[in-house]
């Protein structure tokens, strides 16, 4: 048998309340095969920890601590928004990659995110191969947009599903409240650049026991101001108060986002932000009725005092998955969720090829969308409707959760060349 490897595992742009599950899969499986794995060391900062050489050797933590991963949000190690140029534009990044993995005998590289980190594993299990150095690639599935194609749906995106419905309900239950001589719109604005997946979670707040008049905005269908204000018009005039769930990257007939703030993040995309207010101000010009508004940012996606079960449980699959694909040998694939049954909801995980995965986007199916463009449909919640199931508290004490803290001891680096990433 040949020398053990070492696996370098990083977690990649925005992270969700259960990628850190993902992360005790890969650990505690590891852990099990020490007689062909060596140490799980973790890029802090994602991958910038690799380029910098600034690795975490998990190794020195206690049991207890990784297992506490599983009930913890947010990115244990650290993650970045850093793209890697394309191998055209720039073999330097790449080639800093594979020099650290060979510096510290990493034969398995993990990257725990969305699109753009499966473009980079792609390319690291292309560039290892002209190398001629000897590294399997593995892309972990995590992106609460639940953009990623093929896979049935993406770890973080259950638990974010879950909480916006709720979040939904439970606001619409305080306007009605008030409704009559107060506010008589709320407008939620969640993620989702392209895809609306988080907004159609929105719609399922109601029920058919229990109706509630919500309106939807979604990335896919364009926005026409006429139509949207007869929508709430509608709802209000029926109900008395109309709830709004509208998608950051909702577009205007010009094509632009009606949040574009003219700036651009570490991808080059948008830098959305601000759409709730927006349409709020037309609903106030166009409706003269009083608006609330919120955006759910940050909160929708760090919640896991809520997560769902489906979604803790699947995450932590897709991480003990990949550490069992690269211990067959496989290389640039990625463990995907393949769905076998709605009712009961079963599902199973296959291998795909990165190449099927990298710089592609699944967004939302147009029968997933009410005719009028401002609902979901049947078909849609028989989708939604497993990924939001299930509790998985987390451990509480004195009223709030228990989250771990690692200890995240650094290894010494090797190499004497520091590595630019401004270069």
């Amino acid at each position: 048998m040949g020398r053990k490897k070492n696996i370098f595992y990083a977690q990649s742009g925005g992270v969700t309340s259960v990628i850190n599950a993902s992360a005790c899969g890969v650990i505690e499986t590891a852990r099990q095969h020490r007689d062909r794995i060596g140490k799980v060391l973790a890029g802090r900062n994602g991958i910038i920890g690799a380029l910098t050489e600034d690795l975490i050797d998990t190794s020195r933590e206690k049991k207890s601590n990784i297992a506490a991963l599983r009930h913890t949000p947010a990115g244990a190690f650290g993650s970045c928004r850093y793209k890697l140029k394309s191998l055209e534009e720039s073999r330097a990044e790449y080639e800093r990659l594979i020099e650290v993995f060979k510096a510290h005998d990493i034969g398995y590289f993990f990257y725990n995110g969305g699109g753009d980190s499966a473009d980079t594993c792609l390319k690291v299990s292309q560039l290892a191969k002209s190398m001629n150095y000897p590294i399997q690639a593995i892309h972990i599935p995590k992106t609460v947009d639940n953009d990623l194609p093929v896979t049935d749906t993406c770890p973080g995106f259950g638990s974010v599903a879950k909480y916006i419905a709720i979040s939904t309900r439970e606001a619409s239950l305080d306007v009605v409240s008030m409704a009559k001589t107060s506010t008589k719109v709320f407008i939620l604005e969640v993620m989702g650049r392209h895809a609306g997946w988080i907004a159609a979670a929105g719609g399922m707040a109601s029920t058919p026991e229990s109706q509630l008049p919500i309106v939807i905005l979604f990335p896919e269908i364009t926005f026409d101001r006429e139509r949207f204000m007869a929508a709430v018009q509608h709802k209000i005039k029926k109900f008395g108060y109309c709830s709004v769930v509208v998608s950051e990257g909702v577009r205007g007939p010009d094509g632009k986002f009606l949040s574009d703030q003219g700036l651009r993040d570490a991808f080059g995309h948008a830098q959305l932000g601000g759409v709730a207010p927006a349409v709020a101000s037309m609903v106030k010009e166009d409706l003269g009725v009083k608006c609330h508004w919120a955006v759910a940012d940050y909160l929708q996606r760090s919640a896991r005092h809520i997560a769902s079960k489906t979604d803790v449980t699947q995450a932590y699959a897709l991480g003990k998955a990949a550490v069992e694909l690269a211990l067959k040998g496989r290389n640039s694939v990625m463990p995907a969720i393949i769905r076998t049954s709605d009712s009961p909801y079963r599902w199973k995980i296959e291998e795909v090829a990165l190449s099927r995965v990298a710089n592609r986007e699944k967004m939302m199916p147009r029968r997933f969308i009410s005719r009028d463009g401002f609902g979901i449909t049947a078909s849609c919640r028989r989708y939604l409707k497993p990924l939001l199931k299930g509790e998985d508290y987390p451990p509480y004490r004195d009223g709030l959760p228990v989250y771990v803290e690692l200890s995240n001891h650094s290894v010494a680096k090797k190499l004497k060349a520091d590595f630019d990433l401004d270069r």
